[in-house]
Parts: structure tokens; C-alpha cells; sequence
């Protein structure tokens, strides 16, 4: 029973149930046995499972002929942090990560002819280019199981 003045709880899917979602976010409509073989699941029932947890929290919808279809505005819920690029799903830090590295790269090559600012630049960009790609990383390997 959901309280008074407290946001209501969004459903945290993910594993085997993320890749069903994924895959269905680019193949919909899909048949039980497309999602199955598509994703080497086991089983159709396995399909079933998490296609029917899918349905459960709202995040997907079936149509007159039993093809399962992704709902819309679950993308902006479930893809939280991520940008979706045609088919590609990319951590948006990602591209904060690619322009940093090549900032720190330009800036280290720039330094060569002021050897003052090396160390300053060492320090700073490296934090920033570590702390970057730790980020991008980890998000990127909640969706790295889909594939």
C-alpha cells in the first residue's frame, strides 16, 4: 500500500528480463518463440516468465495476434541515463568521456611547450578522465548483458 506524499516505487528490471525489454525496444512487434531463439533462452516458458513480468509493471503490451510490443514511455523510465542511437544504447557519459580524453590528449601534446603546466595538468585530467570512465562503465554494464 503506497503512502501518502511518497513517490510511487519504479520497478527495477534487469538480467535476463532487460535483455526480453531490449530486445523488444528494437524487434517490436515480437513473437514468445522470436524473443526465445533470438536470445538463446532455454525454454519458452523462460520467454514467458520474463515477457510476463514485462507485461506485469507495464513496461510492455501484447496485440490481437499475441506479439508482445515495448509501451512507449517505458523507454524514458527503464533507459534512464542512456541515449538511444538507431539501434546502438550508449551511457550518456560516454560522450563526456570521449571529449575529456580527447581534451586531456590535445592539452598534454600543447603542454610539451610549457612544461609548467604538466604536472597541473597531469592531476586534473586524470581525475577527470578516470572518474569519467568509472561512470560510463558501470552504467554501460547494466545494459552489457543484453547482447
Amino acid at each position: 500500500m503506497k503512502e501518502q506524499g511518497q513517490p510511487a516505487k519504479r520497478p527495477d528490471i534487469r538480467g535476463n528480463t532487460l535483455r526480453v525489454y531490449l530486445y523488444l525496444l528494437q524487434h517490436s512487434p515480437a513473437d514468445l518463440r522470436d524473443v526465445q531463439h533470438s536470445l538463446n533462452l532455454s525454454t519458452p516458458s523462460l520467454a514467458s516468465y520474463h515477457l510476463g513480468k514485462l507485461l506485469e509493471v507495464g513496461y510492455a503490451t501484447q496485440n490481437e495476434h499475441g506479439q508482445y510490443l515495448v509501451v512507449g514511455e517505458s523507454a524514458n523510465t527503464i533507459l534512464e541515463g542512456y541515449v538511444k542511437l538507431g539501434a546502438a544504447v550508449i551511457p550518456q557519459l560516454a560522450f563526456f568521456a570521449v571529449l575529456f580524453t580527447v581534451l586531456v590528449g590535445y592539452f598534454a601534446l600543447m603542454s610539451l611547450s610549457h612544461p609548467s603546466f604538466v604536472p597541473l595538468l597531469a592531476v586534473s585530467s586524470v581525475a577527470m578522465v578516470v572518474v569519467l570512465w568509472y561512470e560510463t562503465l558501470r552504467v554501460w554494464r547494466r545494459l552489457a548483458t543484453w547482447k
